[in-house]
């Protein structure tokens, strides 16, 4: 036979085989695959109606699914770099437990639009751990603050963070000088809008040099602070203890015996993984001698983060503080391979852990962009037009009038909400 006619006996036999499965047996009953087709022909007949019933997901989406009661959601909403840039915000995480508790670990630059995107009322999000004071790590606290208490947070906002080797170096400093700064923006809301969101942080330091003593115990979640070695005394790390599982939040550090003592067999554990000497020489244009001292002394270079998940041998171990990029991403993981050869999660803005006593899975989240604060937990309170600071006579004075075409608003307004407002 030749090369020719095998082709076609090969062809036919397979068109036959297709055509007897498709049409079946003459009694009625299904064809049987032949072999020589693929599984996919030999399924089972599709349904007749197309199933409408939620089916599992690849990806997180946010506000859609309960936590076991003895689960841990750890959300990524910054990884980045201290520079800023679109595609990953500073150095944020978001932790919640099954139990209803959630907390803030850092809130870098950029990363309170990643909050946002999670649709968490912000009551809920109260809760703020700062690991240590530079802005890619507390940058974007003051947009927390102000905009979580227009959308929705009536109640302080609480913050736990390190004491300094001077009191000017403290958290207590620096959130008490926040509030300062914010005086222009905040005495313009008064008698507009619930006052007490605004209301003063709610400041709890402690001294960064404790080691694994406990800073936070409520509702069965215990949160202890260890030291950490980075740019001066002051950043710490955070281990988070709840219903036998173990959460560790490393901030930025040289990896440290503290570490890896205490954060021995965590569930997940986090860990700063700098971006590698050589692209920051290439990519941010360090001299190399700087790239050197940044990127294995005040921070830690890929390979040392390997060694430190070698040590202390997570379930899951989690490394950020780099721009995981499609030219640098290769470069951190083998680095980090040469090291350690465990479970890794090389994290991006939006990555989720779903953390069990029997599993740890990880998705990226799908976000809505166009997104809105979800509803206050809790009734607004009326604000007290008495505490308005009035404009001066020179501003006032420079109003144009408009009330011929606002009216129409006022009336509309006062008729559905059975209201009596006036123009001022």
């Amino acid at each position: 036979m030749t090369a020719n006619s095998k082709v076609l006996t090969v062809t036919f036999m397979a068109l036959v085989a297709v055509m007897l499965y498709l049409w079946g047996h003459s009694d009625g009953r299904e064809g049987t695959a032949s072999g020589l087709i693929s599984e996919s022909f030999a399924a089972e007949s599709p349904p007749e109606l197309s199933p409408v019933k939620a089916r599992e997901r690849d990806f997180y989406a946010p506000n859609s699914e309960d936590l076991a009661p003895d689960e841990m959601r750890l959300i990524a909403c910054g990884t980045g770099m201290p520079t800023a840039r679109p595609k990953q915000a500073a150095s944020c995480w978001l932790l919640e437990l099954g139990n209803g508790d959630k907390f803030l670990f850092d809130l870098g630059t950029g990363s309170a639009e990643r909050i946002a995107a999670m649709q968490i009322p912000y009551n809920f999000l109260d809760k703020v751990f700062l690991s240590h004071l530079h802005t890619d790590h507390f940058g974007d606290l003051d947009a927390l603050f102000v905009g979580g208490a227009l959308a929705g947070r009536q109640k302080p906002l609480r913050v736990w963070g390190p004491s300094g080797d001077t009191p000017e170096r403290g958290t207590k400093y620096a959130l008490d000088h926040l509030y300062q700064a914010l005086t222009w923006d905040l005495d313009g809301r008064r008698g507009i809008i619930d006052p007490r969101g605004f209301q003063p942080f709610e400041v709890t330091e402690f001294d960064y040099k404790g080691v694994n003593e406990a800073i936070y115990q409520e509702n069965g979640v215990t949160i202890r602070s260890i030291p950490a070695i980075h740019s001066l005394d002051g950043p710490v790390s955070f281990i988070v203890e709840w219903n036998d599982l173990k959460f560790v939040f490393g901030g930025d550090t040289y990896p440290n015996k503290w570490y890896a003592k205490y954060a021995m067999d965590a569930d997940l554990a986090i860990h700063e993984c700098f971006i590698a000497v050589p692209e920051l020489i290439v990519k941010f244009k360090f001299t190399p001698q700087s790239a050197l001292a940044v990127g294995t002394q005040i921070h830690t270079a890929p390979e040392a983060f390997g060694k430190m998940m070698s040590i202390i041998k997570p379930r899951m171990a989690v490394a950020y503080h780099f721009f995981k990029d499609f030219d640098t991403t290769a470069s951190i993981n083998d680095r980090i391979r040469s090291t350690y050869d465990g479970p890794l999660s090389l994290s991006e803005d939006y990555m989720v852990w779903n953390i069990t006593k029997d599993d740890i899975r990880v998705r990226m989240a799908i976000i809505d962009e166009d997104v809105w604060p979800p509803p206050a937990t809790e009734k607004p309170l009326m604000p007290d037009p008495n505490l308005r600071i009035p404009y001066s006579a020179m501003i006032a004075g420079g109003k144009y009038d408009m009330k011929d075409v606002i009216q129409p608003t006022y009336d509309e307004i006062n008729k559905e909400y059975g209201l009596n407002q006036t123009q001022e």
